[in-house]
Order: structure tokens, then sequence, then C-alpha cells
């Protein structure tokens, strides 16, 4: 839902900026050209999407949702992070659109048209790669210099030699500097006018201090150098911004690549007469020919003949849907065994398929607000990390009287000790090394606070099909024999029905030569010399007097009358009730949702132990689901497969899907597996809950070292070279902490 205007931002602070500020004279995004691509909602009342570029966090969402929500006129503000959009109402002129974008530009983010996404973060991403490999290059070859520095003394090396290498490391380092450190100056030069603060101010006075000092000390024949320590620590600060940003790229490509089934052209008809029209262009009443193979343009239903869809898009169940006369067809679905008519009712926009999405962005932001720890401490950190280095430089010049330049080295020492590495690594040193264990048991992590966020959960709402099931249907039993077999698969080996393909699949041997076509909506028929077939469902061609079962059938007709079944089910994963079983050991409550029919999912249910299942829900009733369960206090983890999950997937607190997914679904979940079996979902909880307890560790070891170092530092017992040890150390020590991860047996 929009974000109200009653909500208070004032007290809010940024923790991040964009690199960027808008360009005024761009011809993209000049005053004047925001207007254009305003909507008109209804009366004086107007809409506006754009694609925000420089967003890191969460605190980047409030400030640009403050800029828009203090103009009297704007209704709402809703900025997504995931998609790094920003969408907002506002009731007045069309050209106020360009003094509510001028807002957002002045805090330094810069917009763009919603098509110009795609190219502008590619842009992105090649300028930081390229300011990662300038910086990697240069502390490579730093590395080797500051080797022979630290391994000798100025005695021993001799001045002249110290100094060349420190000439040398400079003249390296500085332009380095310049060009390496643009994504952290600008953003803190961008808050910093907006008087605000981030983390990026601190490690932007770090490196430019150090690099200043650095150069003082070279120009004076000093020894305190600290070249190396300023670009090694934007080397690894610019590979996290860039793994941030191609996370969120992946997840920004989920809706474009299910809104991609409404682009495209479809077959209108009028008066009888075919002709070619955009999908954008389609309007309720329009009469569309739908051929076999073709996705269905928009929401509908059917005027005339009869097919199977496949309905998977929408229920996320294996078997298609027969339709007929007057049958609701949905757009994005595909229909498979015969050319149809409909009438539009809902075109793309208002789509099934269009509100899916909608649902998707929205529990996308409800996700995206959920703020990290480190984020959470910077905002009391680095105020305090300014004000003690100020202290530090007026106790020293005014009080103790000590000359500037001592003055300043101090404040610099505190800066150093103080700088935020132990921090900023507490909690991706854990998250790497839980992604290299996980992925090597085939799990994958899309989410950056994916194993945080699945250590609290205490249910877990899971589908059926493809996800306790295999998801394709298997041949267990009937009645028929040898002969009746290959006959039926004879039948079945031209058919694309599901079941049909199970029945081909077991059968191995030679196919009988048959004369055989496909019936819409009923099954195949087919002969030989001497006999008629048909294979079906039971009232086309089955026997209505046959005791009901729950497992899905096919039955074979011999000149009329039926002579076999042939039984399918799909079956459970092989480690299913185990996996079910362990997660309830810990506490966790199972809820079962399916679109499948109630006898199916509540025998599933019986067979694995799980008290709570529903049946026939739509993609909708799952997300509604999922929000019941959230606004009752539970933390919910959702795992499922099909496009009908990808909402409740977004919605819940963490989601999983497995590899056999659709793209849109594995786009959207926070977690991907790998494999046949369910085991992952309970092994990645655990190791969740172990990186969980090594981050808070982390974090406690990062504030006891700096409650330690930093009066040290302020009363001048530590130099900037013990403080660059003492940095160093503190990290080191972080990362030893979270190795542990990687023994056998952490997980457990």
């Amino acid at each position: 839902m929009p974000m109200l205007k009653t909500v208070d931002h004032k007290s809010e602070t940024s923790c991040c900026s964009s690199d960027t500020a808008v360009h005024p004279h761009d011809p993209d995004t000049r005053l004047g050209a925001f207007a254009a691509l305003a909507t008109n909602i209804e009366g004086d009342d107007y809409s506006l999407r754009l694609h925000v570029e420089g967003m890191h966090c969460a605190s980047c969402m409030r400030l640009i949702e403050q800029a828009l929500l203090a103009h009297d006129t704007v209704l709402s503000a809703r900025v997504n992070m995931t998609t790094e959009q920003v969408a907002f109402t506002w009731r007045g002129n069309k050209t106020d659109a360009d003094s509510f974008c001028d807002a957002v530009q002045k805090l330094g983010y810069k917009l763009h048209p919603i098509d110009q996404a795609a190219e502008q973060s590619l842009e992105n991403e090649k300028h930081l790669l390229k300011t990662i490999a300038v910086a990697g290059f240069a502390a490579a070859n730093m590395m080797l210099i500051s080797v022979a520095l630290w391994s000798s003394d100025t005695q021993t090396m001799g001045f002249a030699t110290r100094d060349l290498f420190h000439w040398v490391s400079a003249l390296i380092a500085l332009p380095t500097v310049i060009y390496a450190g643009q994504p952290f100056f600008r953003s803190a030069l961008g808050v910093l006018k907006e008087g605000h603060t981030n983390m990026d101010v601190p490690i932007s006075l770090a490196v430019i201090l150090a690099a200043c000092m650095s150069l003082s000390e070279t120009v004076r024949g000093g020894e305190y150098v600290y070249f190396d320590s300023a670009v090694m620590l934007l080397f690894f600060l610019l590979i996290g911004r860039y793994l941030d940003i191609k996370a969120r790229g992946q997840a920004r490509q989920s809706a474009s690549k299910l809104l991609s089934r409404l682009h495209g052209f479809a077959t209108k008809l009028v008066n009888g007469v075919k002709s070619s029209i955009a999908i954008r262009d389609i309007r309720v009443g329009d009469t569309i020919l739908v051929a076999v193979g073709d996705s269905v343009p928009a929401d509908g239903t059917i005027s005339r003949g009869k097919s199977t869809i496949d309905m998977s898009l929408v229920t996320g169940e294996t078997l298609p849907a027969n339709v007929s006369l007057e049958s609701p067809v949905f757009a994005g679905t595909v229909n498979l065994s015969a050319p149809f008519e409909m009438v539009v009712s809902e075109v793309s926009d208002d789509s099934l398929l269009s509100k899916v999405v909608q649902l998707l962005e929205t529990a996308e932001q409800s996700n995206a607000r959920y703020v990290r720890l480190a984020d959470r401490a910077a905002q009391l950190y680095t105020p305090l990390v300014h004000s003690l280095g100020a202290l530090t430089f007026l106790g020293w010049w005014l009080i103790i009287s000590a000359p500037w330049q001592v003055s300043l080295l101090h404040a610099v020492t505190v800066l150093i000790i103080t700088c935020p590495c132990a921090l900023g690594l507490a909690v991706p040193v854990v998250q790497v090394l839980a992604s290299s264990r996980l992925m090597k048991q085939g799990v994958l992590l899309k989410s950056g606070d994916a194993l945080e966020r699945l250590a609290t959960i205490d249910t877990v709402v899971v589908d059926k099909t493809g996800t306790l099931t295999k998801g394709t249907p298997a041949l267990v039993g009937g009645s028929y024999d040898e002969t009746k077999l290959q006959i039926a698969a004879s039948l079945a080996s031209k058919s694309r029905h599901p079941l049909s393909k199970a029945l081909s699949r077991y059968f191995e041997g030679k196919l009988s030569e048959l004369n055989a076509e496909e019936i819409a909506g009923k099954g195949m028929s087919g002969h030989d010399d001497d006999r008629s077939y048909k294979l079906g469902s039971r009232n086309w061609c089955g026997e209505p007097g046959a005791p009901e079962t729950k497992m899905q059938e096919l039955w074979l007709a011999e000149d009329g009358e039926p002579v076999a079944v042939f039984h399918f089910m799909d079956e459970l994963r092989d480690d299913a009730k185990i996996t079910i079983q362990h997660l309830q050991s810990e506490g966790i409550d199972i809820h079962l949702l399916s679109g499948d029919r109630e006898e199916v999912v509540q025998s599933v249910a019986a067979s694995l132990g799980i008290e709570t299942a529903v049946a026939e829900v739509s993609p909708i009733d799952k997300n509604t689901y999922i929000k019941g369960l959230t606004e009752a206090g539970k933390i919910v983890l959702m795992v499922g497969d099909g496009l009908n999950d990808a909402p409740a997937l977004a919605q819940a607190h963490v989601s999983m899907s497995p590899s056999s997914a659709i793209d849109i679904t594995q786009n959207t979940a926070d977690i991907v597996y790998q494999g046949e079996l369910l085991e992952p979902v309970f092994g990645t909880f655990k190791t969740a809950k172990k990186s969980t307890k090594l981050v808070l560790q982390n974090f406690s070891l990062a504030v006891a070292y700096n409650i330690v170092a930093i009066p040290m530092a302020v009363m001048g017992y530590v130099t900037p070279l013990i403080a660059a040890i003492a940095m160093s150390g503190s990290s080191l020590i972080v990362i030893l902490n979270a190795f542990r991860l990687r023994r056998p047996g952490a997980s457990k």
C-alpha cells in the first residue's frame, strides 16, 4: 500500500546516498522532461513512476519519500528498494512533477525514465568494475612496496631508499584514491550538503586524511605513511558495493521478465476478419483468436471453441485445465491443444498477471525495509566517530597546547583506529563463508540478509506441487496388462498432456503403429486395422461406476468399451517427511498451501504429519494468507516453486525455492536450492542460526575493540602505526571468528 503522508521521517538520518547528482542539462532528465512522463489518474490527480539511481539502503528510501511528502499536494510517495523505483501521486498541475523531482535531485539521486533503467544500471556496474580494477591493481603493487618497508628499518634501508618507496607509493595511491574513491566521496558530499550523514562520510574522511597525512609525511620525510591502508580499504568496500548492486539488479528482472508475457502481438477478430494488434492496444470487449502454443494476451472468457490451458502460471499445478464456452482464461497462460476465440474482460494492465506483479513489488518493498544490523549501528556510529575526531584535535590543540600537526595526527589516529572495517566486516565475512558452504551443498543465497532473516522464523508455509512433491506425475498403478500399456503409450506419445508424457516415459518397449489425433478437452483417439481406441478421462472413455480414487487417472477404451485404467501420482520428495519432522522438532509450525484439490492436499498433509493444510488457493489468496500470519505476529518462511507462489514468496519474511522453479519464482526467492531433496530447507535454516550467532559475536568483538582502542587513541597513547595494526587486528579477529563456520558440524 502507498505510504501515507502522515508518516514522520524528519527525525531519521540517511545511512547512504547516491553516487552522483542529476545533471540538469542531461537530455533525458532536464527540467520539463518529467512532467511529460506523468499519467493523469482522474481529475487533477496525477502519478509518476521513475527509476532512481544511487540508492543503497533503507534510509535512502526514507529520504526520498520525505522529500516528496514535504510538498502539500503530494498524496502518496513510495520507493521500492528492490526495483529501484519511486512512484508518487499528487493533486494539482501536471507540470508540478518537475519541482517534485527536483527535490529528489537535490539529495544527490539521479532519476531516469523506467525504460532507461536497465541501460543506466549497466553503466553503473561498468563504472564500479573499473574502480575495483584500478583499486585492486594499485593495492597489489603497493603491497610489494609495503613488504620492503615493513620488513626493514630506516637504518638498514637508508632514508633515501625509504623516501623513494614513499614517493612511489604516493604516485600509485593518490590517483587511485581520487578515481576509485568517487562512489564514496560523492555519496558523502551529497548527504553532507543536505545536513545528513552516512557511513560513507567516515570512510571518506579516513581515506582522504590517511592519504593527505601520508603525502604530508612523504614531503617532510616522515615515516607515518599509510597509502596502502587507504587503497586496500577502498578495494574491499568497492567489492561489497558491486555485489549489492548485482543482487538488486537480479531481483529487478523478476517483474520485467514476467510482464514480458504481455508484450508482443495478438490476433484480433472484427466481423470474422483477422488483424494483428499490439497487446498493449487490446481493449475490453475485443474478440481475440488464440492459436495453439500462444500465450493468452489478456483476461477474458471463451466465446468459441474449447481447448486445454497450461494454468501453472496461475495455479502452480502441472495438470492443464479443460476450457470451453464461457470458461475464464487469464493473461500469460498457454493454449495447449486447439485454437479458440475469447472476449477480453480485463486489459493487460489490469489482468491477473499484472496484479501478481503488483503484489510482488509491494511485498518486496516490505522486505526491503528490513534494516540490517550494520546500518542501524552506523546511524549512531558515524556521528560518534566525527565528534571524537574533532574533539581530539581541539583538545590537544587548545587545551594541551600541542602543535596543530601533532593534534591533527592524534585526530587522524582516532579516525583510523575507529575505522568501521571490523563493524563492516561483521556481517559480510560470515555471509561469504556461509554462502560458500551452502553453495557446495547446492544452495544459492540471493539476498544479502537472507540468513539473518531465516534464523528468526517460527512458521514455515510450504507449497505442495514441485516443493513437497517432485512436480511431475508418475505412473504408480492401475488395471492393465502389457498389451494395453503398449497401446496406451502409443496414443500418449502423440500428446503433450502431462499424464500422457508420464505414460510415455514409463513404457520402454516398442510403440504400435496407430493413426491418432488429439480431441480438444477430452484426450487421444486412434485406430489400427482392426480396432479403435480412446485414451482420456473417466467421463469420455472410462467406466462411470468404477470406484473413485484420489489419484489422477487415464482410461483406455477399445471399441468404445473401457479395458484399462492407469493411476498417476505426483510423488513426494524422498526426504519430505523427515525434513518436516526436523523443522517441527525446532518448534516451527508448518502450514501447507496448494491450488490442488481438497482431498489430494489433505492426503499429503496427513502423510507428512502437517496439521494445517489449505487447498484450492489462488495466488492472491496465498499472498493474503501470508500477510495474515505476519499480522498475527508470525515470522514466516515461504517455500514454493510456481508463479502462483511468487507474491507469497515476496510477502514472507524470507523465502526459498527449488531450482526446478520457473525463473520469476527463483528471482523472487531469497534462497534457491538444487537437487531432488527437501533437506536443504532444514540444513540452510541450521546454517542461518549459526551464522547469525557469529554475526552477533563479531559485532560484540568490534564494539569491545572500539571501547578499548578509542580512549587510548584520544589520550595519545596510540600512534597511527599502532592504530593501523590495531584496526587490521580487529578485522582479523572478526574474520577468524567467522571462519568457525567452516568447521565440520558448524551448522549443527
